[in-house]
């Protein structure tokens, strides 16, 4: 098995010329069995950079590199400080120190997307508008993850959903998925405001508006009343979340301590592995592994050599990168990971039925009608916050 090792890198680097396909983008180190294994580290900012980072010219570099940010501080209009003012509340601070806190974490992952997409970093401050940066989100309508995708459009930017994995919960494969969505509202508009607001509600919608408001290139504000609701508010909200994180010199806010790791390692699996025997061999809590890979609903990575399974763990240690290397190579399993891997691996794919909801169900009554199925297993696998249901909605009933 050969095992592929790809490192987040956190520094900026130049824009790619041509966008860059999901699995493409970050830096990949192949490690073959005739290789001695060694640490190849991440790569950090330089001390240039952090100083620019921390100077006066910080906003003009900001400007000139981003027209979706000169177009946004243009636009603080009554919308946008009526966001403003919610968004720095007292009560609203605890919220904004857990979303700097989070942050940390998947915003570096944001911006090397971005970058290498050409998508304006800022739009990154989406996802709190979209999930509070929750992988495992799921709105009233159903959409998922991070960017809150749809199933249909999930699918259709590439995202693979099946019985073992969903990656509209992969902060990594779902931001490719945005980023591509996001630049080709762009190439149809000319415009991010726009281009975003087709994010929210499609571009039926936004066409419609701007239809509707007898411009030839209007503005997201010329447009505004006559889109749906959430979406005018869409916009401000972005805008508002933007400003107040992106300026802790007038907004200082403490961000909360994540439980992520700083740095992060990610290597592509090829073959079957639990997550449990990977948790066992780097002598940390399974819990830990499965929020750093929150798309795999069975704890279960299921790659092949044509479409390998992204595994990210905590950065690997020098003296521990031998150890996972001799295991993920098949050369090194202790018995007590021999043992879970193989009550996973012995899981067979579900298979399930459609069932269309009549008057008068409830979960509880549908799961009684088919044995072996639970209201926490149906759920689940539907993608239900709560015991509601409508119908005429289709469920997806387990018939393992």
């Amino acid at each position: 098995m050969a095992v592929s090792v790809l490192f987040c890198i956190c520094a900026n680097v130049s824009q790619a010329k041509e966008p860059i396909k999901k699995r493409d983008s970050i830096r990949t180190v192949f490690v073959k069995k005739s290789l001695s294994p060694k640490r190849i580290d991440t790569i950090s900012l330089t001390q240039r950079e952090k100083e620019l980072a921390s100077s006066p010219i910080r906003e003009l570099l900001k400007d000139q590199l981003s027209p979706l940010r000169k177009q946004m501080r243009e636009n603080h209009n009554i919308y946008v400080k009526s966001y403003i003012n919610k968004y720095t509340k007292p009560g609203f601070r605890s919220h904004l120190s857990k979303m700097k806190g989070l942050a940390s974490y998947y915003f570096p992952i944001f911006d090397k997307v971005f970058n290498e997409t050409e998508v304006p970093s800022e739009i990154k401050y989406l996802a709190i508008v979209e999930s509070s940066l929750n992988p495992h989100a799921v709105s009233r309508v159903g959409a998922t993850g991070p960017w809150q995708f749809m199933y249909a459009t999930a699918k259709g930017y590439g995202l693979r959903m099946d019985s073992y994995v969903d990656e509209r919960k992969d902060p990594i494969e779902a931001t490719y998925a945005a980023a591509n969505y996001l630049k080709k509202a762009y190439e149809v508009y000319g415009d991010w405001f726009l281009a975003i607001a087709s994010y929210n509600c499609g571009q039926g919608n936004v066409n419609r508006a701007i239809n509707r408001s007898g411009k030839a290139n209007p503005t997201f504000w010329d447009i505004q009343a006559y889109l749906p609701t959430e979406t005018r508010n869409y916009i401000p909200a972005f805008i508002a979340m933007c400003y107040v994180l992106d300026n802790p010199e007038i907004y200082p806010i403490e961000a909360d301590v994540a439980d992520y790791p700083e740095e992060i390692d990610i290597i592509q699996i090829d073959r079957q592995l639990t997550l449990a025997s990977v948790a066992k061999t780097l002598e940390m809590e399974p819990e830990d592994l499965y929020r750093l890979n929150p798309s795999y609903k069975k704890h279960v990575i299921v790659g092949s050599k044509a479409n390998p399974g992204r595994l990210i763990v905590p950065k690997v240690q020098k003296n521990e990168y031998a150890k996972l290397y001799n295991f993920l190579q098949g050369n090194s399993k202790p018995a007590e990971v021999l043992v879970a891997a193989k009550k996973q691996e012995a899981v067979k794919p579900s298979t399930y039925i459609a069932y269309k909801v009549r008057k008068g169900d409830t979960l509880d009554a549908i799961t009684k009608r088919f044995k072996g199925s639970s209201v926490s297993s149906l759920k689940a696998m539907n993608n239900l916050k709560g015991n509601m249901i409508q119908p005429g909605m289709t469920l997806k009933i387990s018939q393992d």
